[in-house]
């Protein structure tokens, strides 16, 4: 039923549809289903989405690990299990909260509802994010990161063996048509996107990775490494069933940043040392997590 009504209502992912039948919002002849329900010809369904809250960008005093900051802008180190900025679900306790706190002048800088913001990580992915202080600084890391003259490096531990020691990923990435919060390579449509990737060393039947992104679109690094069959270990939407048992979380740390100065046009360059979780997991894996910490 859920995947049913993810289908066929625009933009309405899976998970959120699941939570809506919880809630008895999406009825079928008139009553409540569980998203296991198997709809029969002749069904009436129906849906009725509620409008979305409010967003409220209130300061919220959550510690950040900020590796570097001036007048213009500020590195900072971000946890895994942070989401960046407020959506739909995380209302709530976001980078963006936390910023705000530190910085009440933020708010408006590159726009209202996710100031500061420049590019993104997913939630569950740690490492070096960059905020704009200023409306010049944030237009001119925007120009960077779209001119690819900013490099973001990742270290993921993958499952399986890519293959050669270095190569480069390319296919365009979009939507999938049955789960629209997973991404996926597709042979027509989308965006192009390239990754490219240099192993560090074998952990068993896994890897641990060096990523560069060529190019940032959403859930690039996990979509293309499904997409070569080796994906992100701990990763619940990309990834098989088992790495839990290892890692919590996506084992992806975004690991180096490097831009030129929007305003100095100094270069700078920043690394966050591998999280415990995932020092840990190379470990558990026969590996030495040494050289990254």
């Amino acid at each position: 039923m859920d995947q049913f009504v993810a289908s066929h209502v625009k933009k309405l992912s899976r998970s959120r549809a699941q939570a809506l039948l919880e809630e008895g919002a999406i009825l079928v002849n008139g009553g409540k289903v569980r998203p296991s329900h198997k709809l029969s010809e002749g069904d009436a369904v129906s849906v009725v989405i509620p409008p979305p809250r409010p967003m409220e960008l209130a300061p919220e005093d959550i510690p950040l690990d900020i590796v570097y900051q001036d007048e213009h802008l500020l590195v900072v180190n971000k946890p895994a299990g942070m989401v960046v900025h407020p959506a739909v679900g995380n209302y709530t306790g976001t980078l963006v909260h936390a910023l705000l706190h530190i910085l009440p002048d933020l708010s408006g800088v590159g726009g209202v509802a996710r100031p500061g913001i420049v590019h993104r990580l997913d939630k569950d992915t740690s490492g070096l994010i960059v905020v704009a202080k200023t409306d010049e600084a944030h237009h001119g890391l925007a120009e960077r990161i779209k001119e690819r003259s900013a490099a973001r490096v990742y270290l993921a531990i993958v499952k399986g063996k890519p293959g050669p020691r270095e190569g480069r990923i390319e296919g365009n990435i979009g939507r999938s048509k049955t789960n629209r919060k997973k991404m996926m390579v597709l042979s027509q449509g989308g965006k192009a996107a390239s990754t490219r990737f240099f192993v560090e060393a074998q952990l068993e039947a896994h890897t641990l990775l060096r990523l560069a992104l060529d190019t940032g679109r959403t859930h690039q690094i996990r979509a293309h490494m499904m997409h070569i069959n080796c994906p992100v270990l701990g990763d619940n939407t990309y990834g098989r069933k088992g790495g839990q048992r290892i890692i919590g979380r996506q084992a992806l740390h975004a690991w180096k940043l490097s831009f030129d100065h929007p305003v100095t046009n100094e270069h700078m360059e920043f690394t966050a040392p591998l999280p415990q979780d995932m020092a840990e997991a190379i470990r558990a894996l026969g590996g030495d997590p040494t050289p990254y910490l």
